[in-house]
């Protein structure tokens, strides 16, 4: 029988852990808290901070807008036009369905409720911000808002008919809720 630690061995003829191996797995363990514990700040800096949290959502009140209004809000540093429309700009857009659209949608895909239509009031050609919020702005050929850094003509349902942009008007995720409020984000 040997007196050393290291070759001793247990009831069973297995030889028991040595001590050099006790100390490897505590030091292996430490090392991975260490480097757990020194990265955290790392990854804790790449949430959003809590201004962006609270810019991902909005809720905007529609009771004091008016038939024929337009505003606009913020929602992610981006302005979004919201018009009350008017039966007579309802029925532009819908007669327009079946026209011959760049980017094809039907007014009924983009305002699901008809009488309001919610979409960011960014140019997609190259991000400009169309015309059109006020009463006195151009709305381009279509009535709707009008582009003036390219010359894009976009339709009441924010529908691209003329000039360099590629898509329609895009539409933020939103819901309505019940109070005459709308959930943006």
């Amino acid at each position: 029988m040997s007196t050393s630690f290291e070759n001793a061995t247990g009831p069973d003829d297995t030889p028991e852990p040595a001590r050099r191996d006790f100390l490897y797995i505590v030091t292996g363990a430490l090392g991975a808290v260490g480097a757990g514990a020194a990265m955290w700040p790392f990854i804790d800096s790449m949430n959003p901070t809590e201004d962006v949290l609270a810019q991902s959502s909005i809720e905007v009140d529609l009771t004091p807008i008016e038939v024929g209004q337009r505003i606009t809000a913020v929602w992610q540093g981006k302005p979004i036009f919201i018009d009350y429309r008017t039966p007579a700009q309802i029925a532009r857009a819908k007669a327009d369905d079946h026209a011959d659209l760049r980017d094809p949608a039907l007014d009924s895909e983009r305002a699901p409720r008809e009488e309001w239509l919610i979409q960011i009031g960014i140019c997609t050609h190259l991000g400009c911000i169309p015309l059109g919020q006020r009463p006195e702005d151009p709305r381009g050929d279509w009535g709707g808002w009008f582009c003036p850094c390219h010359g894009s003509h976009y339709d009441t349902a924010g529908r691209i008919r003329k000039g360099p942009a590629p898509k329609n008007l895009f539409l933020p995720p939103y819901k309505f809720l019940p109070n005459g409020v709308v959930f943006i984000g």
